[in-house]
């Protein structure tokens, strides 16, 4: 790799770390658009994943007063039957168009939440939360967007920031390391992946410093409307890649 690929490669992960610090997701979202140009797509999907299993591990122990592991088991049980699932229909369905169709729902979905006031609060239990975990893994085994569903099940239910990162962190955290270990059995893993991901990994640390500092400033609401917004730039990039 030459001077200018690493550097961009490294500030990618930086500001990744510092989003996902920040937002407790969304890393992906934020390297993925520098990585693809200059690492390729299987490399990059193990890098996610490792650096993702790093990041939301640090936000866990960041919360771990707080973290209730009664209210993340339905979405992590579920998931991990929905998991291989979603990776074995991989052969049989066009990733793009699901890619479109989510990227797609996603923009509508955090447009209206962004220019509308709040709705009364979603109340469902136990079998709508399974329900989600399911898919949740789902389209994490389908497409690698490991989480997207169950963090809009937890913006609907207007919860805390707080209470929001304490379910959706550790379900993101079992659905990437069980997308990790499918990659690492495909091949993903090797010496330069490995190499590269040595490499980053102050920086990625760097940037979780600072994202969690900035996290510590924002209310309820702010916390609210950078979620949303990052879940817009999701729907639009997965719509500008498949596009592309």
């Amino acid at each position: 790799m030459d001077p200018i690929s690493l550097g961009l490669y490294l500030l990618a992960t930086f500001l990744g770390g510092m989003v996902s610090g920040l937002a407790g997701f969304a890393l992906g979202l934020v390297v993925s658009g520098i990585w693809l140009h200059i690492i390729p797509p299987l490399e990059t999907a193990i890098l996610m994943c490792a650096y993702g299993l790093f990041s939301q591990g640090y936000g866990i122990w960041k919360l771990r007063r707080t973290l209730s592991w009664r209210k993340a088991w339905p979405f992590i049980a579920s998931g991990a039957v929905g998991v291989p699932i979603g990776a074995a229909l991989v052969a049989d369905l066009d990733p793009a168009i699901l890619r479109t169709a989510v990227g797609l729902l996603l923009v509508l979905y955090s447009s209206y939440n962004l220019a509308r006031p709040r709705l009364k609060p979603v109340a469902a239990g136990l079998p709508a939360d399974l329900a989600v975990g399911f898919l949740n893994g789902l389209l994490g085994g389908l497409t690698g967007l490991a989480g997207i569903v169950v963090t809009v099940w937890c913006q609907l239910h207007d919860w805390p920031k707080d209470k929001q990162r304490t379910i959706f962190q550790p379900v993101l955290f079992t659905t990437l390391l069980m997308s990790g270990v499918s990659l690492s059995l495909v091949g993903a893993l090797n010496r330069q992946t490995v190499m590269l991901f040595l490499l980053g990994l102050p920086l990625l640390l760097m940037g979780l410093w600072a994202g969690v500092k900035l996290y510590g400033k924002l209310d309820d609401a702010a916390f609210r409307k950078v979620v949303l917004v990052l879940l817009l730039l999701s729907g639009v990039s997965l719509v500008v890649q498949t596009v592309h």
